[in-house]
């Protein structure tokens, strides 16, 4: 999972996109905080580009999901499919391992869960970084380039939903859905246009190097956001860029919170409206788990004149952010509930 190394880069706005898991984004907000930070929740899903939707065949496609302060309106089913791909991880991860031996680089499942860390599904830098301490390579890069990259003698596939399936998904649940590293595809052209029709957002085009041409010119032939990132894993080294090295104009955040804040929006009312289904002290934690930390302890019932729709948007918003945000249907609805009760 990303750590983050926030003071020293004076980092203003931080995009937490780990693979396959949302985990971290509650410890992430809260560090965030404490250095006037602003935390976008977000996730790397692992996907696949199939055009004949072969299960277990086609390129490896990486799609970023970005939500607004509330998170995914409907997390329990995006965490449904993050545990699914988290499951497949370690199928894929020992099915690589059982290769590397059999190609005379012997590793051992321990010496890999142990460089992942307690909870965390293995991938493939952390095979790639036991590789490097067993002394098989050099560095990282070596180990792909070697054995495990896309088209490597060690790579295995795991559960990958299909591309498409996952731009929907994302949409569903309140995010912007944006095209991770097109340069790394076989195909970007087939695997662009396929998720266009699945609506995709945006396309990363800005790295550190600025080496991305023909990308900005496909993101706007598709009529994708342009975006950026730096894709940092936290490892170090020279083959990684740090955190805020990708420069991008504040014309292009304008752009991505004009295309978002509608989105995001909705995304709240879903889960507001969703909530006064089934108002309870319980229920109001667990849809402000993104959130600032708020103790709902005192809140037994809802009938104690507490205004959840504000106490819901101090958690995920500005003051500024609050007046902006018009749900008057949500706390009518709200009223009612809790007048029934």
């Amino acid at each position: 999972m990303t750590k983050l190394y926030i003071p020293v880069l004076q980092v203003k706005v931080l995009a937490l996109t780990d693979h396959d898991t949302m985990a971290g984004i509650p410890e992430a907000m809260s560090a965030a905080h404490k250095f006037g930070m602003r935390i976008i929740p977000g996730v790397e899903i692992s996907a696949l580009y199939s055009p004949r939707e072969i299960a277990g065949a086609g390129e490896p496609v990486h799609i970023l999901a970005y939500y607004g302060m509330c998170g995914p309106s409907r997390f329990d089913e995006l965490e449904r499919m993050l545990s699914d791909i988290r499951d497949g991880r370690y199928l894929r991860a020992r099915n690589m391992l059982a290769k590397l031996n059999r190609l005379k680089v012997p590793i051992k499942w321990e010496h890999v869960t142990k460089i992942a860390g307690e909870g965390v599904a293995p991938g493939r830098l952390h095979i790639a970084r036991a590789m490097v301490e067993l002394g098989h390579v050099e560095n990282v890069r070596q180990a792909f380039n070697k054995y495990i990259g896309d088209d490597g003698p060690a790579y295995a596939t795991g559960s990958e939903p299909f591309a498409e399936t996952v731009v929907q998904l994302i949409s569903r649940t309140g995010g912007i859905s944006a095209l991770a590293h097109p340069w790394a595809l076989k195909n970007p052209h087939a695997v662009i246009r396929a998720l266009k029709c699945a609506g995709l957002n945006a396309m990363e085009v800005y790295r550190s190097d600025g080496k991305v041409d023909g990308f900005s010119e496909l993101a706007e032939k598709y009529g994708f956001l342009k975006i950026g990132g730096s894709d940092f894993h936290g490892r170090g080294g020279k083959d990684e860029s740090d955190i805020g090295t990708v420069k991008l104009a504040i014309t292009t955040l304008c752009c991505f919170l004009k295309m978002a804040r509608p989105i995001w929006c909705s995304a709240m009312k879903d889960i507001l409206l969703k909530f006064a289904e089934e108002p309870s002290a319980a229920n109001l934690g667990k849809i402000v788990k993104f959130g600032e930390l708020i103790n709902f302890d005192g809140f037994s019932s809802m009938d104690a004149g507490v205004d959840i729709v504000n106490l819901c948007l101090c958690s995920w918003l500005s003051n500024d952010g609050m007046e902006e945000v018009e749900l008057e249907e949500v706390r009518l609805k709200l009223a009612h509930c809790v007048g029934k009760t």
